[in-house]
């Protein structure tokens, strides 16, 4: 069991079914916080369920819900954050904008359609989870953006989503100057090549050459290296860093 780092806080995590939301959801758990994890699709209902018994079994007062919501739609942010409030009180303490959409499409085979599918929830979600969310964020508020090692590194086939991710950077920085009068802290995190569902629509030979390419032990990211550093983020010790972009990728990308 992780230390009770977060016992009392609340949290918020979108894209929370599965891979590195899902493990981070747990985290957040065992550390003591009360956790919204936030799903979209029907099939993602049990699974999310799920989490959340494995939540309440942890017996240390940590407590978990799960929340429907398709974050593509601009009135998503408001239920996510009125659930939240009914279920566990008035104050949010932490936010994790963890979900994205991913797809490879070459330019010429990209299309207007693919854009507004990617732009409308890895960027204009986290914008509109963060604005609903900082009404009610409790100082010391924590809002943690999940960016990309692609927000820095091209890859052929990925404009759009690097695009994006490159986006939710510059968004983090901005809204760490914004919100700093009131003592929160915004942070994003970039993931190398971590598994999840989205490294498994990546070709065998994207993988391997991600893996040749990290320097620590040559392998993929486990879902816990990244929530690790999450958690560390949503934590007090993390009060003197805002505003930054931090890759965990054992040092496939070093900033």
């Amino acid at each position: 069991m992780s230390p009770q780092t977060l016992q009392g806080k609340v949290a918020v995590v979108t894209g929370a079914s599965r891979g590195i939301g899902a493990g981070l959801g747990l985290e957040l758990a065992r550390r003591g916080a009360k956790v919204a994890l936030v799903y979209t699709s029907a099939r993602s209902e049990q699974p999310t369920k799920d989490l959340v018994s494995k939540i309440e079994a942890f017996g240390n007062g940590s407590q978990g819900i799960a929340i429907q919501a398709d974050l593509s739609k601009v009135y998503a942010a408001d239920g996510i954050v009125a659930a939240t409030r009914t279920a566990f009180g008035n104050h949010i303490d932490i936010l994790v904008n963890n979900a994205g959409v991913l797809f490879e499409k070459t330019l010429l085979e990209t299309t207007a359609e693919d854009y507004v599918r990617i732009f409308d929830v890895n960027v204009r979600g986290v914008l509109l989870m963060s604005k609903a969310v900082v009404p009610y964020l409790r100082k010391p508020g924590r809002i943690i953006n999940l960016s990309s090692i692609g927000g820095r590194k091209g890859f052929a086939g990925l404009g759009l989503y690097t695009s994006s991710k490159a986006a939710v950077e510059g968004l983090t920085r901005s809204l760490a100057v914004e919100l700093g009068d009131a003592g929160h802290t915004v942070n994003a995190v970039a993931p190398g090549p971590t598994e999840s569902d989205m490294i498994r629509q990546m070709s065998d030979e994207f993988i391997v050459k991600q893996e040749r390419e990290t320097p620590v032990e040559h392998r993929i990211g486990t879902v816990d290296d990244i929530a690790q550093i999450i958690a560390f983020l949503a934590s007090e010790e993390s009060r003197w860093v805002s505003g930054q972009t931090i890759s965990a990728s054992g040092g496939f990308q070093m900033y």
